[in-house]
């Protein structure tokens, strides 16, 4: 099949403003006959392969809900609790934690701002009703539904992507599918091999753990993203590899993009999703927090 020429509109500003102190998302909207296909300003569409958006509007940006949500602050040991299982779908996370922003992620790029109310809690000061009458296990995240009370991210990532509307973010195909719950199930190996190396100046662990990032990248050509098109997977890497970024340049000089092209394009990829920007904590705070949390003897 030919591929059109597309013809650029205009380059816009959606708006959207963070909580972070980015700058608003803007985006070239360029058009395929019916189907129009935004790409960040200063993005190459070389880079995602501009066949295969001829036949599918589920692009990396098209998580972009466009949703601009007021934050609750998080709740203390002074806090009353709310009105458990009156019907109303929680979300308990905390701002900072990485598993619970898998599941905030999700609820994000399905759409469910209005459906999943988002309950922070302050896990410094937690309130005692937290463990007593909502989640006994006192961690986050956790989701109340249906009166029904779930707790770990990637089982809630998948039970908010089947059980609710919005865009699915799982593969229809049986290897795709193989293929994503692999990744999946590396995720905690990757995790602990790369903090391994964040004592000591030997980085040789986390350069491997990169590097077979960088090779996964590479499986699919139709997208940045690990299944080619955004899903579970990016969600469930996103707030480690977020952290480590930030991290190990700022302690290591070390840019685990510089080298590793698919990485590179992958966390520019993600840096423009929507329901992923408005989850990110301040950099400044994230490095401290690792510094004392891996440094500090």
């Amino acid at each position: 099949m030919a591929i059109p020429t597309p013809t650029p509109t205009r380059v816009f500003s959606s708006g959207f403003t963070t909580t972070t102190p980015d700058p608003p998302f803007t985006c070239i909207a360029i058009k395929f006959s019916s189907t129009i296909t935004h790409f960040p300003f200063g993005f190459s569409p070389n880079k995602l392969h501009l066949r295969p958006l001829l036949n599918t509007t589920r692009n990396f940006c098209a998580m972009a809900t466009g949703v601009q949500e007021v934050l609750p602050p998080p709740v203390t040991s002074t806090s009353s609790p709310p009105s458990l299982f009156d019907g109303t779908t929680r979300l308990y996370i905390s701002y900072t934690c990485p598993y619970a922003q898998r599941v905030w992620i999700t609820r994000n790029c399905k759409g469910l701002q209005d459906k999943i109310q988002l309950v922070p809690i302050d896990l410094k000061d937690r309130p005692s009703w937290y463990k007593d009458k909502v989640y006994p296990p006192n961690k986050v995240p956790a989701l109340e539904h249906e009166n029904e009370v779930r707790g770990e991210s990637l089982d809630l990532v998948k039970y908010i992507d089947s059980h609710f509307e919005g865009p699915s973010l799982s593969p229809s195909s049986g290897p795709a599918m193989e293929f994503a719950e692999e990744l999946l199930s590396y995720t905690d190996t990757f995790y602990k091999t790369v903090v391994s190396s964040f004592k000591g100046d030997n980085l040789t662990e986390a350069c491997t753990a990169f590097d077979y990032i960088e090779t996964v990248l590479s499986k699919y050509d139709d997208g940045p993203f690990f299944l080619g098109q955004f899903s579970l997977v990016d969600i469930a890497y996103a707030p480690f590899i977020e952290r480590f970024q930030l991290f190990l340049m700022d302690v290591k000089n070390y840019d685990i993009g510089f080298g590793r092209p698919n990485l590179a394009a992958w966390l520019e990829a993600m840096n423009n999703i929507d329901g992923y920007k408005v989850t990110r904590s301040n950099p400044k705070e994230l490095v401290e927090s690792y510094k004392k949390r891996f440094l500090v003897p």
